[in-house]
């Protein structure tokens, strides 16, 4: 993870262990690095990674155990692929389907173009 000054770091360490579940890096039941750890590894105050696990434990992505730590829960991947396809359509999809439509292309050549572009990609696991 690199911590950048543009937005707060405290969302930066939770966006990042979102992307690491999204990814597969971080399993349900995988212990997250502590506070202390976080602090020390990226020089920033402890409070900060905590302001962090505070909002992921709002969310039902991570969980803490008195004493032990903080673990990625079960639902944790439902949790995030569910409001992140709802904010993807919203945010990104529709806007470029839009896009595309005002530049003059048809739904079906829209739709090749993203055909065409999601062959390039490399193969997910489709759920």
């Amino acid at each position: 993870m690199k911590i950048t000054d543009n937005r707060p770091i405290y969302l930066q360490i939770a966006d990042n262990i979102r992307e690491r579940i999204l990814v597969g890096e971080l399993k349900a039941g995988d212990q997250l690095m502590s506070t202390t750890q976080y602090a020390t590894t990226y020089r920033i105050n402890p409070a900060t990674a905590n302001k962090a696990f505070t909002l992921l434990v709002e969310e039902g992505i991570a969980v803490k155990r008195r004493g032990i730590g903080m673990f990625v829960t079960k639902e944790a991947l439902d949790l995030l692929r569910n409001t992140g396809k709802a904010s993807f359509v919203a945010e990104v999809l529709t806007p470029a389907l839009s896009t595309g439509l005002n530049l003059g292309l048809s739904p079906s050549e829209i739709l090749n173009l993203a055909t065409v572009q999601l062959s390039t990609l490399s193969p997910k696991k489709e759920s």
